[in-house]
């Protein structure tokens, strides 16, 4: 490197005081790095303005938008790293045109993600909300009226067979479910469960766990019409993005029974309102994106998050680039030895 790499890192890693919130996130790797620095954004705002990333080489991104206005005039401007695997949040199309490589790190998820997943799964067929708010009411004896659902011989319905949905499979084979998988892009080699098509997937599963990314394809991918396809005693997970479900239509759906329950960790509005009328409903379970959030999972991001930097900072082509159209711009290819 000719000059000092600099990357700014988002303030929305820090809590008020400045310390930071996540614990680990992988900073020491960018701090022995030689040519290396990193310094925290001035600024928490939910949309990064020109002038707060103009003068760096990387961001290290967390919640705030990268728009195209963003972008524009930040000459120095490489790689935006994304912490964690959705990118929703990033102009992508702006970043080609520009010569700036997005990352993702689906390393540091897949497990900690899927183990999410499972999580809502074996909380809501053994109704522990339920039952933990029954013991705190002195209500114990109503506990002959919450029989859970055992996951032996039930079927787990699997929307998106990538990184997350596999590891799912992998995670819940000891419980000696049937696996269903739905997935244009997948085989049937690399699957580890039967492929099927979406209405089959939905009418068939006893937990049907949404894994795929949000595409404009994939917005309300799961709607009024495929919730009722679905049977009265199935439960509905999504840890993946909230607009891939309509929440309307599954409100009304959890409130008129139609479904047994959903585990969410994502809304259509985030955050959510709190006085969204899903949040007044005894069968579903809430978290505020953040179910997954553990030491292993924020370690694991921000070392690959920080690895994608550094490969850049190098000239190297980092692993895990999600619009690699920006690799044929001139700007970019002067930075990176290809």
């Amino acid at each position: 490197m000719s000059q000092t790499f600099r990357v700014g890192v988002t303030r929305d890693f820090l809590r008020p005081d400045g310390t930071l919130g996540f614990g680990d996130i992988g900073l020491s790797l960018l701090d022995n790095a030689p040519g290396v620095v990193y310094e925290f954004l001035a600024e928490n705002t939910p949309e990064l303005r020109a002038d707060q990333v103009k003068d760096y080489d990387a961001l290290l991104v967390l919640a705030p938008r990268v728009t195209a206005a963003t972008i524009e005039g930040a000459d120095r401007l490489t790689v935006v790293a994304r912490f964690g695997v959705g990118y929703d949040n990033v102009d992508v199309e702006a970043c080609a045109r520009r010569g700036v490589l997005i990352t993702i790190t689906p390393d540091g998820v897949r497990r900690p993600v899927a183990v999410a997943v499972l999580t809502l799964v074996l909380a809501l067929s053994h109704k522990l909300l339920i039952k933990d708010r029954l013991t705190r009411a002195g209500r114990w004896a109503e506990k002959l009226d919450h029989m859970g659902m055992g996951v032996t011989g039930r079927t787990l319905g699997v929307i998106g067979l990538g990184n997350i949905g596999r590891e799912v499979f992998a995670l819940a084979r000891p419980f000696g479910m049937r696996h269903l998988a739905c997935d244009p892009y997948a085989t049937s080699a690399e699957a580890g469960a039967e492929l099927v098509d979406l209405k089959t997937l939905l009418g068939a599963s006893d937990f049907v766990c949404i894994c795929c990314a949000l595409t404009p394809e994939t917005h309300h991918l799961i709607n009024a019409e495929r919730l009722a396809l679905m049977k009265p005693t199935a439960y509905l997970i999504n840890a993946a993005r909230g607009p891939i479900l309509d929440q309307q239509a599954l409100t009304a759906a959890l409130r008129e029974r139609r479904i047994q329950g959903a585990g969410l960790d994502v809304f259509e509005q985030e955050p959510i309102d709190p006085g969204d009328p899903i949040l007044t409903l005894d069968n579903v379970i809430v978290a505020p994106h953040a179910i997954c959030w553990t030491d292993e999972c924020f370690l694991g991001n921000g070392r690959s998050a920080c690895e994608s930097i550094l490969d850049v900072a190098a000239g190297r082509v980092p692993r895990h680039v999600v619009n690699r159209a920006a690799l044929d711009h001139p700007r970019l290819k002067e930075r990176l030895r290809q």
